[in-house]
């Protein structure tokens, strides 16, 4: 029931208003062209409302009604392939009724409500369901099945269910108490929607990024940060992930980026092939759009829409990657809310909150077996944009206090053209022995000590750097110039990765052990020839070790790592005088 009163002072996007008795996160529609608002105080009779839209020329004494309802979202077929803004209004639709800039108090549905789905039942009459339970299934692109789910609080026996075509508005069965059962339904962004029981992320989310899964690997379900200054590839690398990551569903936020940057995303994005599937990538992701010049308060919203489709589809049973580019421009829109509603600023005027509502978002990731009895999963990426790439600033410690993977880029290494960039000393992975048992049954049980080798050998090269800093390479020890050229083969040959190239790009697990081991075993045998008296100068010479450089863009990898091991075997024989 819409109860209305109005408006008593404006600051911003944060409205005051008095006459109306709504509750916390109720939406309410603000002044005379019915502005989208959300209610996120109450002080007495006095309502304290921000606004999703721009509110120049709002004035005091305009209406205000209460819709009695929180925001919510539309859940059903029609969501993928879709571009959204913070609160889910389709920008397509959008352009279509006031061309290329927002207009105020223009409403649109999320889903479209006259396309017709074909919808197949899975129950029948007289079974009893409860929510989440799944009554059948709609084609939604053509190799993702929407599964139409009984809403989480609705539970009943079947008193009637209909084959055949429908809108998201259709009544397509009844329960026996009447209530009726359509192909969407609503959702509240700010409530986590329910799940049997959460999982232990024991599954690594494969990427085909060596970085990534080798040495950084992060868990289906897990939670990763990506901060990293301007121009070091936060924008690849979330492609990359979204285009290669064994997620069968991608959400994709751009949370107050540049206006050119989220352009650049929405043109390449529907452009992007997905190599699993040979269809385009779109077909299988969700885009929400909210650009730094948009209104901030549906900027603070937009990471919650985009959450709660994500669990929507875990709850389907599906693996989800969600991407939040990035978390640092939606901590901005909170800190000018909290300075409008004049709150105790905390550090860096952040509102003292920050740390409870990065913890409130990220905790929403997970692996879960849904209500429906299929395992699913919400993996979230966020990307962090610290000023002047200065990691100890609050919106970055705070997300990696939350965060079990950090992936951490460096500027210095973008600009020797190292990418991905990301600095493997500062970068970690809290999962990685988890893991252990899933590498040793489906890669190798190799793997583990591989990896550990890996590390320790870009330990030791940082260490000896100093060094090298001050008196050059050639002063150090033979075995210590040779640490630091196999050091520089991993670097180089290992996490070096192109993603312009057509074999680079996507590197699989397999593929990846084969490399490395490869890589140091050709270490140990040069190791070997050393210690048998061959100068260090003789072993670095050896044409096998620049030949084992160009084996990762080789379509035939095994092939080509027999052929240059081989050789590696054949020049060290002769550097022996075998």
């Amino acid at each position: 029931m819409e109860v209305k009163g109005e408006i008593y002072r404006v600051s911003g996007p944060v409205v005051t208003a008095i006459g109306i008795n709504a509750r916390m996160y109720d939406v309410v529609k603000v002044g005379d062209d019915g502005l989208m608002g959300e209610v996120i105080g109450i002080e007495s009779e006095k309502t304290i409302i921000q606004v999703y839209e721009d509110t120049s020329s709002v004035k005091p004494g305009e209406p205000v009604i209460d819709t009695g309802m929180p925001l919510s979202v539309e859940l059903g077929p029609g969501l993928l392939e879709s571009i959204y803004d913070g609160i889910q209004r389709p920008l397509p639709v959008l352009v279509e009724k006031m061309g290329d800039f927002i207009q105020r108090g223009v409403s649109a549905s999320g889903l479209d409500h006259d396309k017709k789905w074909a919808f197949k039942p899975l129950v029948n009459k007289g079974e009893k369901v409860s929510g989440g339970d799944i009554l059948g299934s709609v084609q939604e692109t053509e190799n993702i099945e929407h599964r139409i789910l009984v809403p989480p609080l609705v539970s009943g026996v079947i008193d009637e269910i209909d084959a055949g075509t429908f809108t998201v508005d259709d009544v397509i069965g009844q329960l026996s108490d009447g209530t009726e059962l359509k192909l969407m339904h609503y959702w509240p962004v700010r409530l986590p929607r329910p799940v049997t029981e959460k999982l232990r992320p024991t599954i690594p989310l494969i990427t085909g990024q060596r970085i990534f899964d080798g040495l950084f690997p992060l868990a289906k379900g897990g939670t990763a940060a990506i901060p990293g200054p301007f121009g070091s590839g936060k924008t690849v690398m979330q492609q990359q992930l979204a285009k290669w990551s064994d997620a069968e569903i991608v959400v994709y936020i751009g949370c107050g980026e540049r206006g050119n940057e989220m352009a650049d995303v929405l043109n390449e994005f529907p452009l992007l092939e997905d190599p699993k599937t040979g269809r385009p990538l779109m077909e299988r992701t969700v885009l929400i759009a909210n650009t730094s010049n948009m209104p901030v308060a549906a900027r603070e919203a937009s990471v919650y829409t985009g959450i709660t489709i994500a669990e929507y589809y875990r709850d389907m049973g599906y693996d989800v990657s969600l991407m939040a580019d990035s978390t640092s421009r939606w901590a901005e829109a909170m800190r000018e809310i909290s300075s409008r509603l004049e709150e105790m600023p905390g550090e860096e005027g952040y509102p003292a909150y920050l740390a409870a509502k990065l913890a409130e978002f990220y905790e929403r990731a997970g692996r879960a077996r849904a209500l429906c009895g299929r395992d699913g999963s919400v993996t979230v990426i966020g990307a962090v944009s610290p000023p002047g790439g200065d990691f100890s600033e609050p919106v970055t410690q705070n997300t990696l206090r939350i965060v079990k993977v950090f992936w951490a880029l460096d500027a210095k290494l973008a600009q020797r053209r190292h990418f991905p960039a990301i600095n493997w000393l500062t970068s970690y992975s809290l999962y990685g022995r988890v893991f252990d048992e899933w590498y040793e049954k489906n890669i190798s049980p190799e793997w583990t000590k591989l990896r550990g080798d890996a590390m320790n050998l870009l330990q030791v090269e940082a260490e000896l750097q100093d060094i090298v800093q001050l008196v050059g390479s050639d002063a150090l020890p033979e075995d210590q110039q040779l640490t630091l050229e196999v050091a520089r083969m991993v670097r180089e040959y290992f996490l070096q990765q192109n993603a312009y190239h057509e074999v680079d790009s996507y590197c699989p697990m397999k593929n990846q052990y084969k490399m490395l081991k490869a890589i140091l075993t050709w270490g140990e045998k040069a190791v070997a020839a050393l210690e048998s008296g061959v100068p260090v100068a003789d072993i670095l010479s050896l044409e096998s070790k620049d030949t084992l450089a160009k084996v990762r863009f080789e379509a035939d990898l095994d092939a080509a790592l027999d052929t240059v091991m081989k050789k590696a075997d054949l020049e060290f024989a002769g550097l022996r005088g075998e």
